[in-house]
């Protein structure tokens, strides 16, 4: 038996999704290292990554990949373009305001996807999962009162739209439970980069990206974003859209520690309470509902049969 396939269903989702967000942690910071105009960095985060995504499906289904798409329907159709709008609005939202205002409304994804969940798919989620909501929102606005100001109002809305499209999306994906949509990422890289391709042409003199900035594209388009994001996709197989919104919030704490430690920048003490803010609702709800598992695991299990030493025959 695999070390996967001994963990239970919850912790394959927590490990998938937690995964995810850990790999995904440096994407903004390595979107300001590589300083490439908006209609560029899309054009390879689009084309590198749908590579990235098509190369893990292959690896995953080998002659089973057609039918792993088809098994995806209209409803990974609809993933694709809904993680197309996701990526555009954060990669747009940290070109155009502050990485702090960014932070800020990404954080309110959970609890869009709490709303839309309990509305349309009637998922009930348990009192510690909307306390750890809140905490965390409160968590990463300190984060972003060390970076905040008015920014751009285009840059806000452009964070709006990403955090509000990957809440429908994950809450789609638990439209249909078992089917994993995270082949379809290829077209979502294809939609950005066809789009992002054509209005760099159009540009008055598309220039091709230094070496230097080539090998940071390359690293975050072709490895880090496919890996991370493919994990992401399937948390919604395993846990509720709320639950993988929250620990998608591991990224925005760890990437925004990142940048502190990379570019020398010095956060404030509140920032540096928000983010244990996060990290420890996250790591409380997690031991807490460990133990809760732990406890209806034993409640559950039969009780050893009775030998002939216990009952006292010979």
């Amino acid at each position: 038996m695999s070390l996967l396939s001994a963990l239970s269903h919850r912790q394959q989702g927590l490990l998938f999704t937690g995964g995810g967000a850990l790999i995904m942690a440096p994407d903004a910071l390595l979107i300001k290292v590589a300083d490439l105009p908006d209609a560029e960095i899309l054009m390879w985060r689009g084309f590198l990554s749908a590579l990235g995504f098509l190369l893990i499906a292959l690896l995953r289904h080998g002659r089973g990949t057609l039918a792993a798409y088809r098994r995806c329907g209209w409803t990974g159709i609809a993933v694709a373009l809904l993680f197309s709008l996701t990526t555009c609005g954060f990669v747009l939202g940290n070109q155009y305001t502050k990485a702090g205002n960014v932070l800020m409304i990404l954080s309110s994804s959970p609890l869009i996807a709490a709303i839309l969940s309990w509305i349309f798919l009637k998922e009930r989620l348990p009192r510690r999962t909307w306390l750890a909501i809140w905490l965390c929102m409160a968590g990463i606005a300190m984060i972003a009162l060390d970076d905040a100001g008015a920014g751009s109002w285009i840059g806000n809305a452009f964070a709006l739209m990403a955090a509000t499209t990957l809440a429908i999306n994950f809450t789609l994906c638990r439209t249909r439970p078992g089917i994993d949509m995270s082949p379809m990422l290829v077209f979502n890289g294809i939609i950005i980069g066809s789009v992002a391709g054509l209005l760099w042409l159009a540009g008055n003199e598309p220039v091709l990206p230094e070496r230097n900035q080539l090998a940071v594209v390359v690293l975050l388009c072709l490895v880090i974003v496919p890996c991370g994001v493919t994990l992401l996709q399937r948390g919604p197989l395993y846990l509720p859209a709320a639950e993988v919104g929250l620990l998608l919030l591991l990224e925005v704490v760890l990437g925004t520690l990142l940048a502190w430690w990379v570019l020398g920048e010095q956060p404030a003490s509140v920032a540096l309470l928000g983010g244990g803010l996060v990290l420890g609702t996250l790591l409380a709800k997690s031991l807490y509902e460990r133990r809760l598992e732990i406890r209806q695991r034993e409640s559950i299990e039969p009780d050893p049969p009775i030998t002939a030493d216990q009952s006292g025959t010979v």
